[in-house]
């Protein structure tokens, strides 16, 4: 039976962690990630939980840590923010080559420079081909989900990938939502213990780890990897099927919101589709066919399904909130267009980048960008195709 709670994302995901209670939490506090070790120290305190809670001098250090406890066949959790996962950054490709499914939240922050601690996507986009899994929420009860499905997900036999659980840093992590929390021992049913049959630091199978990956085999391993990610997708939706079953809420790949007819669209992540929906709703109250995909999984992407989405609309905003620096826009519009360019119909397509630093993102600014969508499809002509929102003008 599940149990009303008024919670933060921080707490949210420290709920979650007490209620899994994980062999190993390597910590290094950075804002605005900071509650999340310090909630669950105080569930090490209480007595509450039997994990091994190791504090460290680096964000490096603490992802190195779940590194081993992982090669040794223990479920082992972190969490960071910002420059502390870019820190983590050489850490991150030797979890994931090593096919170590650690689960690592992130909120997410900005990176330098100029120095900020608001939301934006910068830190975890930057880290998007580390071979982590990425799960995205766009509120606090999907935070905690995430968050229960995702020890599933990273240590399936097929998968056996590490994985980002991110959540909106001070939007998500410090507001305080109304939220259903599930029974402890529901929630340990449902994850259920890590007994690996094979890890990499197995006494009755000496071998050695990490070695000089030559020519003649280092393709191999990359492709096993990529195949891996591959298999995530299925996992994923096998994973969200039972969690549905079990406790009642329903989710995919990602979210299409009054997608059956629309003709204009909005292809965003977080915390901005809960505004953007009200943009939509107002705009279908007086006719017009607009619509709204939140993606939840960016990697694996699920192109296909993506593609399939926004097959019949007419002209499609992405909307980024990290710069990508390539000159022709950000990540989420890089691996929508890609995806869509094989299409026979495809939609005109724009990109947007906003909201850095933690700028604000209004159901105006919603309206604004599906005004543009419209005069798109009115004249055919898309105007630049990568432009940025709200910024202020020089002067």
């Amino acid at each position: 039976m599940s149990i009303r709670e008024r919670l933060s994302g921080n707490e949210a995901i420290a709920t979650a962690m007490r209620q899994i209670n994980p062999d190993v939490f390597a910590m290094f506090p950075i804002t605005p990630s900071t509650e999340i070790p310090q909630y669950f120290a105080q569930y090490v305190a209480d007595g509450k939980v039997d994990t091994e809670f190791i504090c460290v001098e680096s964000e490096h250090s603490s992802l190195s840590a779940c590194v081993g406890a992982e090669a040794a066949g223990c479920r082992a959790v972190t969490a960071t923010s910002s420059a502390g996962l870019s820190f983590m950054n050489e850490v991150l490709y030797v979890a994931a080559s090593s096919r170590l499914p650690i689960v690592l939240a992130v909120s997410n922050r900005a990176l330098t420079g100029p120095i900020n601690i608001n939301h934006d996507y910068s830190d975890s986009m930057a880290e998007r081909d580390s071979g982590f899994i990425q799960l995205y929420a766009e509120n606090n009860q999907e935070v905690y989900d995430n968050y229960l499905m995702a020890h599933r997900i990273a240590e399936h036999p097929s998968v056996r990938l590490p994985l980002m659980v991110c959540e909106d840093g001070f939007i998500t992590s410090h507001a305080i939502e109304n939220i259903e929390l599930e029974e402890d021992d529901a929630v340990k049913k449902f994850v259920g213990t890590y007994e690996p049959e094979n890890y990499l630091l197995k006494e009755e199978n000496p071998l050695a780890v990490g070695p000089y990956g030559i020519s003649a085999y280092y393709m191999e391993a990359r492709v096993a990897q990529a195949n891996a990610m591959k298999n995530a997708k299925k996992v994923i939706l096998d994973v969200a099927e039972d969690f549905k079953n079990t406790f009642g809420r329903e989710y995919g790949l990602f979210e299409s919101y009054k997608m059956e007819d629309a003709e204009v669209a909005i292809v965003l992540m977080g915390s901005s589709a809960g505004t953007a929906k009200a943009a939509v709703d107002e705009l279908r109250n007086e006719g017009v066919k607009a619509g709204l995909i939140k993606v939840r999984v960016f990697r694996p992407f699920p192109g296909e399904e993506i593609a399939e989405a926004l097959k019949d609309c007419k002209a499609v905003a992405v909307l980024d909130k990290s710069e990508g620096f390539s000159a022709n826009g950000g990540p989420l519009f890089a691996e929508t267009a890609s995806v869509c360019i094989n299409m026979e119909k495809r939609p005109k397509m724009i990109d947007i980048v906003y909201g850095l630093g933690g700028r604000d993102f209004t159901v105006k600014s919603a309206g604004s960008v599906f005004e543009r969508l419209l005069d798109i499809v009115k004249t055919g002509q898309t105007g630049p195709l990568y432009t940025h929102m709200g910024q202020r003008e020089r002067g």
